[in-house]
């Protein structure tokens, strides 16, 4: 039923029709997800936070996430054992490391990541750049593996092969 002023009478209510709102809709040129999200987030830490015994067996249980996992020790690093090549303008970084029976090498440079487990075996490798980790790259049946990002800031690598796990130590790139 249509009341005065051309408004819909819904339960004694008026309501504009849509055609009312004109051109005046949602924009979405000017909306910001990221803005709203970081809203969202504030908003949702001050009127329902984590609780603190929550959070402690949440860090607790990541902490124990690789207790397994044998630690890669760094044998070799150009920035520290290289021999600076005259002329050359942002070389590459030689990392060596070293667990047991298995060893990576990997070289980071601008252009991202690449390296080759050896003995050669398929792997899944994660670059470790915090809370947060990278896609997981798959290293081929020859142990070779690679990635056009780069790590930014401190960085580790977690290698799955066959049945064990290793993680590298914590450089910065």
């Amino acid at each position: 039923m249509t009341g005065p002023n051309g408004t819909d009478d819904v339960n004694g209510m008026d309501r504009p029709d849509d055609d009312d709102l004109g051109e005046q809709g949602f924009d979405d040129a000017e909306f910001d997800a990221d803005l709203l999200e970081e809203e969202l987030r504030r908003a949702a830490a001050i009127l329902d936070p984590v609780p603190a015994e929550l959070r402690r067996i949440a860090v607790d249980a990541y902490a124990l996430h690789d207790l397994d996992a044998r630690i890669a020790e760094l044998t070799f690093d150009s920035v520290v054992d290289g021999v600076p090549v005259r002329g050359a303008m942002d070389a590459p970084r030689m990392l060596t490391f070293h667990s047991g029976d298995v060893t990576v090498d990997v070289e980071v440079s601008a252009q991202g990541l690449m390296g080759q487990v050896m003995p050669p075996q398929p792997a899944r490798i994660e670059v470790l750049t915090g809370p947060q980790s990278a896609a997981p790259l798959d290293a081929d049946d020859l142990g070779r593996f690679a990635s056009e990002v780069a790590p930014a800031g401190p960085f580790a690598l977690r290698l799955r092969t066959g049945g064990q796990v290793v993680v590298t130590e914590w450089l910065r790139a």
